[in-house]
């Protein structure tokens, strides 16, 4: 039992800023799929396509006003998100890992979302006969763009100042623009260009944060010592909780209560009004952690 908890923690990306429904929930399930799969030749990249045409027809079956089309619906989501753990755990399980492949995996969520908001748009249209609500879709999936991007991002700094292992994965702009340059003409270097695109909203979002890591950078070289680490650590877990609103389990758990309920427009609000307001308020209190460390 110990060797097993052992491989489910080193297939996970850092026990620390997954939440709780990941990891009694999502995770073991991802954990067991990806360890049949190991040596199939089945690989992370075919399980993230797989869950992209998975989670794109979550939208079909929740534009239809019924009770079962909404448990179908429902239930697909929940099977594409497993899957989306099942190819993280695959990669780190088998070293197989790629840029293509990281791209692919934040592009997925987005895809599932889209299809999301156009269902529900395209239902309610069929209801109060006005294609208005395709306006609130696209405010929806804008606002989600943003939110899942700064998400992304704190989550990846807060494990970069566990260890350089845990936070390999994060890279400056500079960094990401040098890797984009040196690569092959190809489909890699064309999606790199996305990731390029990705990475510049999170570095203007975060003015402060760029300052903070400039000046850690300058005093302390690549060995920023634990103390400062522990510190910056301790400080960010405490937005965790809100950081988690915006994550995949933060805003399904209410879509799924909301679609339940059959008034999908509540959904819109949600998204565009309440999420909004806790992205700024992480951001904001983010900042100011930040120029704490300027000082």
């Amino acid at each position: 039992m110990g060797e097993q908890n052992k491989a489910y923690e080193a297939s996970l990306k850092s026990i620390e800023t997954e939440n709780k429904l990941d990891r009694v929930f999502y995770r073991p399930i991802g954990f067991r799929i990806a360890r049949l799969l190991v040596n199939t030749g089945i690989t992370p990249n075919m399980i993230t396509i797989i869950s992209i045409f998975v989670g794109a027809a979550v939208g079909y079956f929740f534009h239809v006003n019924h009770i079962l089309y909404t448990v179908i619906g429902i239930l697909l989501l929940i099977f594409a998100n497993i899957l989306d753990c099942v190819d993280g755990q695959l990669a780190r399980m088998t070293g197989i890992k790629s840029a293509i492949g990281r791209i692919l995996d934040g592009v997925a969520g987005d895809i599932w979302f889209a299809s999301i908001y156009i269902g529900f748009a395209y239902r309610l249209m069929l209801l109060y006969d006005t294609p208005w609500f395709f306006v609130l879709a696209v405010l929806s999936g804008l606002s989600h763009l943003i939110q899942a991007n700064i998400t992304d991002y704190y989550k990846t700094l807060h494990l970069f100042f566990i260890s350089k292992e845990k936070g390999s994965e994060f890279q400056s702009l500079q960094q990401i623009k040098a890797k984009h340059k040196e690569m092959k003409p190809g489909i890699n270097k064309f999606f790199y260009i996305l990731y390029i695109g990705y990475s510049y909203l999170q570095v203007k979002a975060t003015p402060n944060l760029q300052k903070m890591l400039g000046h850690l950078s300058r005093k302390y070289g690549e060995d920023i010592p634990e103390s400062v680490r522990k510190d910056f650590r301790v400080r960010s877990s405490a937005l965790m909780p809100y950081i988690d609103l915006l994550t995949f389990n933060g805003r399904t758990v209410v879509m799924f209560m909301i679609v339940l309920t059959g008034y999908v427009w509540a959904y819109f609000l949600y998204e565009i009004i309440l999420l909004n307001i806790v992205l700024v308020f992480v951001v904001n209190r983010h900042e100011k952690i930040c120029a704490r460390f300027l000082k």
